[in-house]
């Protein structure tokens, strides 16, 4: 349900913004009637996201996409697309996305010699495997999405999935993600009582040491590492000065990174 919501967020975005944060033309496609389902979902919470609003259904809306789920998913969708189209121009010819849900880039993807892996379940033992027998070449430089999954998975268990990761990939690989940090805001303690209704407990928060430590014992070193105001500044700015009635800013409490393999460790 929450890969869901994400995809209905970029769907919504992208309909109803002329400047976009991020832009997916085929999030909405990807939904098909699920998109209504869920606007009205989000129209019959308008109480429990805005408590007193007294606008009308579709303002209610807006200002439930706008200021609570969208300014996570669109930042870090731009973020690790944007940091992957950098990587392509460096010779990375292999993405894989982790728990992919409904991410729509194999979809969007124009480039026949880029290959997207989307085809394994991380709650399968032999994903490793699966995904080798799909094409993904070890030792080749690639690029890994891990976008929304260490919310869900404890230390220990964000650890092994690093762990793994890093022994599929070679010197120079790339993964990028995001990760609730020890900050945390009203809209990210909002997301945390919406996962636990669709039954997808938070499980762990990291202090900025920590997550550098943790990602060095699994052969990581930190390329890039932005809060909320970096965020904000560099992929927000463009749409506020243009939707001022409706702008955005990445949320406290969540942080973005770019993370290189390394054998030198």
């Amino acid at each position: 349900m929450t890969a869901k919501v994400s995809c209905f967020a970029r769907a919504y975005h992208y309909n109803n913004s002329q400047v976009h944060i991020f832009k997916d033309s085929f999030a909405e496609l990807l939904l098909g009637d699920e998109y209504e389902q869920i606007a009205q979902n989000m129209i019959n919470g308008i109480r429990f996201f805005l408590p007193g609003f007294a606008g009308t259904k579709e303002e209610g809306l807006r200002l439930i996409v706008d200021k609570q789920l969208s300014p996570s998913v669109l930042g870090r969708s731009a973020f690790c697309e944007k940091m992957l189209e950098k990587e392509k121009g460096l010779g990375c010819k292999q993405y894989i996305i982790f728990a992919s849900g409904y991410d729509t880039y194999s979809l969007r993807n124009q480039d026949k010699a880029f290959s997207v892996f989307v085809p394994c379940n991380l709650e399968e033992i032999t994903w490793k495997e699966k995904l080798l027998q799909a094409g993904y070449i070890s030792t080749q430089k690639s690029f890994g999405s891990l976008l929304g999954i260490s919310y869900y998975l404890s230390k220990e268990e964000f650890k092994s999935l690093l762990q793994t990761v890093s022994e599929l990939m070679v010197d120079g690989s790339v993964i990028c993600f995001d990760y609730p940090s020890e900050d945390e805001s009203r809209e990210t303690k909002t997301n945390k009582m919406l996962a636990m209704g669709a039954g997808e407990q938070m499980k762990a928060m990291y202090s900025d040491l920590e997550l550098e430590e943790l990602l060095s014992s699994c052969g990581f070193e930190i390329a890039i590492h932005l809060n909320h105001d970096e965020m904000t500044r560099q992929y927000f700015s463009d749409y506020n000065n243009y939707n001022s009635e409706y702008s955005m800013k990445a949320p406290i409490g969540i942080g973005y990174v770019l993370a290189e393999r390394k054998t030198d460790r």
